[in-house]
């Protein structure tokens, strides 16, 4: 009788453990920002999801893919926007919470705390410095 309920409670946490994981890469995919400028594949890497900017618009004043050139860091000013990886080291918390992680933003050469939560279709990605109270939220939309 022991052995039978092991075997039941065993199954039922691997179950639940992989409907959570299951889950979790509900946010796989593009994204395209509410200007319409830039798309950002969402990935998964070791566990943790980080976002590429794969996709631009518009070009910079002379037709050239754009670089980044707000980068603090001078020797990154360089390097393309294209390609980026703008969202970094996000975890997910069981309930379409992808928290811990950090946003680079090309337009303004920081980096802030950030969290996200998928809603459908939608992805608010809420940036902010210290708190979340003290941020910013856009929404992104996903791209069929």
């Amino acid at each position: 009788m022991l052995k039978k309920l092991s075997i039941t409670l065993l199954m039922a946490i691997s179950f639940c453990l992989a409907a959570s994981a299951q889950k979790a890469d509900n946010i796989l995919g593009k994204w395209i920002n509410p200007s319409g400028e830039g798309q950002v594949l969402i990935y998964k890497k070791d566990n943790k999801f980080y976002g590429k900017l794969v996709w631009l618009k518009i070009p910079d004043r002379d037709g050239k893919p754009k670089t980044d050139i707000k980068n603090p860091d001078k020797a990154l000013q360089s390097r393309p926007e294209l390609g980026l990886e703008l969202l970094q080291d996000f975890t997910f918390n069981g309930e379409d919470v992808y928290e811990d992680g950090t946003i680079y933003d090309p337009k303004s050469g920081k980096t802030y705390s950030c969290k996200m939560t998928l809603e459908g279709e939608s992805l608010k990605i809420r940036g902010y410095v210290g708190i979340s109270l003290f941020g910013r939220t856009e929404v992104w939309k996903r791209v069929k």
